[in-house]
């Protein structure tokens, strides 16, 4: 079910709440049109970049670690990069929409731990994420999350249209 819209009128605690109520929504939105998507249509490429819906959703969960706990913290990921083979988005064919589903909703709560610990100001860890560069602050970062589930969610909701799915909020 997806989460009503964090409207910019609704008072929040903290501009670090407001970045995490875009991020549950969009989350609940991917969810809500891969979970209303035909089985067919789930690991189906609509386009001529060849991505289907079902690997969207891994990207996405994949996004968050990267940037959050392997990129910020500083943590030590063992395959930050799982989400891609031999340069394009992959998921095997044995992981089910369910499992990834429930992937997606742990990093969700992971990346909830890392934002309520840190102050938004707070610059990153120098690590591998940053290819050399100075690391972001957190505010940047969610940012970044943000317009990237925006953006994906935009043409998830292209794919959806085509293969008769939900589109829209």
């Amino acid at each position: 079910m997806t989460l009503p819209f964090p409207e910019p009128t609704s008072a929040v605690d903290s501009r670090a709440e407001v970045f995490l109520g875009y991020l549950d929504y969009f989350r609940s939105v991917l969810v809500t049109k891969l979970q209303a998507l035909p089985e067919s249509e789930v690991r189906r490429s609509r386009l001529a970049s060849g991505w289907t819906p079902i690997e969207l959703l891994k990207h996405l969960t994949q996004v968050e670690l990267r940037w959050l706990e392997w990129g910020f913290e500083g943590q030590e990921v063992a395959e930050p990069w799982a989400d891609q083979r031999d340069g394009r988005w992959f998921v095997a064919p044995e992981v089910s929409l369910a499992a990834l589903v429930a992937d997606l909703r742990a990093q969700a709560a992971r990346s909830r731990a890392v934002v309520e610990a840190h102050d938004l100001a707070e610059v990153g860890r120098p690590g591998a994420r940053w290819d050399g560069a100075d690391p972001a602050t957190l505010e940047r970062i969610l940012f970044h999350l943000v317009q990237e589930y925006a953006r994906h969610l935009g043409h998830l909701d292209v794919v959806c249209e085509i293969a008769g799915g939900p589109v829209g909020e």
